[in-house]
């Protein structure tokens, strides 16, 4: 037991370190955007566009920033909060905090792992990889500290099984479609079309496609078979996708106030999608039982099917 307090004790202590650089990183993104000033370029594509010349995202175009900013402040106002106030009862073992927790280091992951792989050389590049690796890292521990095989049992008939399995295969297929076509469009050679803005490849596709899509598949098929990574995964993914959907439509409204027009359609697509995941998340952790079940005696349950 007193192993297990320590160990609950350095998770937190690791959330807390993620959670303070995530939200120094992230106020950066959002305070240091630069006065706005901007150069034309031309990519090795033969691609033209316009690139920030001032700031924390220097050197990298204009619509990207404008997305990064409006990401950042998500993680700013949304995600660390979120991981900070979770990490009391997290130090003393909570399932829900775990399972809270789990979802919030996913998100920190993902946006910085894509800030390594996607955004120009910059001041930041060593603390993005500083992140995404403390957040694998804390992801693995919290995991090594769930019983998965009462994890089923942790939760009670409220626990929205159909409906994670409704809405992770529509965000597979969503993300799935959408992508193929703006992989397609560049392949074809309308660079404009794909939305490559001066970069070289299609990062966010890669990701999206190498990692959402197949976690949103792997949840919805172990759900459905009620496996316990299924009640796990599914906790993960509902935090996951309320901040990357709220993120994306924070996204759309700084690239809007950058470029003069919101673009509807993907942010009522993911305007609805955030709010779907958080009535999601809601349910899940609200079905969570915080004590762990108590094991049936080998004696006794085989009298009781005998």
């Amino acid at each position: 037991m007193e192993i297990m307090e320590k160990t609950y004790r350095g998770i937190a202590a690791l959330c807390v370190a993620i959670a303070l650089v995530a939200g120094a990183a992230s106020a950066i993104g959002v305070f240091a955007r630069g006065d706005g000033s901007t150069a034309a370029g031309t990519s090795i594509r033969g691609e033209r566009f316009e690139y920030a010349t001032t700031g924390i995202y220097a050197n990298n175009p204009v619509r990207v920033v404008a997305e990064g900013v409006g990401w950042d402040a998500v993680t700013l106002v949304f995600a660390v909060p979120a991981l900070l106030l979770a990490t009391p009862a997290l130090a003393r073992g909570s399932m829900r905090a775990r399972l809270l927790a789990l979802g919030v280091l996913a998100y920190l992951f993902y946006q910085y792992f894509m800030y390594a792989m996607f955004w120009a050389l910059g001041p930041l590049f060593p603390v993005f990889i500083v992140l995404f690796v403390a957040s694998a890292v804390a992801m693995v521990w919290i995991v090594s500290t769930v019983d998965l095989a009462t994890l089923p049992a942790r939760f009670d008939e409220g626990f929205p099984r159909r409906g994670m399995i409704g809405f992770c295969i529509f965000a597979a297929v969503l993300l799935t479609g959408m992508w193929s076509v703006r992989i397609a469009t560049g392949l074809a050679g309308d660079l404009a079309g794909a939305s490559l803005l001066g970069m070289t490849t299609l990062t966010v596709q890669a990701l999206d496609l190498g990692i959402l899509v197949p976690l949103a598949v792997a949840t919805a098929a172990l759900l459905w078979r009620r496996r316990p990574w299924g009640y796990l995964l599914a906790s993960v993914f509902a935090v996951k996708g309320l901040t990357m959907a709220g993120a994306i439509c924070a996204m759309l409204i700084s690239a809007a106030l950058v470029e003069g027009s919101l673009e509807i359609v993907p942010f009522v697509i993911f305007g609805g999608l955030t709010v779907a995941a958080a009535v999601f998340a809601r349910k899940i952790f609200g079905s969570v039982h915080e004590d762990a079940p108590v094991p049936v005696p080998a004696s006794r349950a085989a009298a009781a099917h005998g």
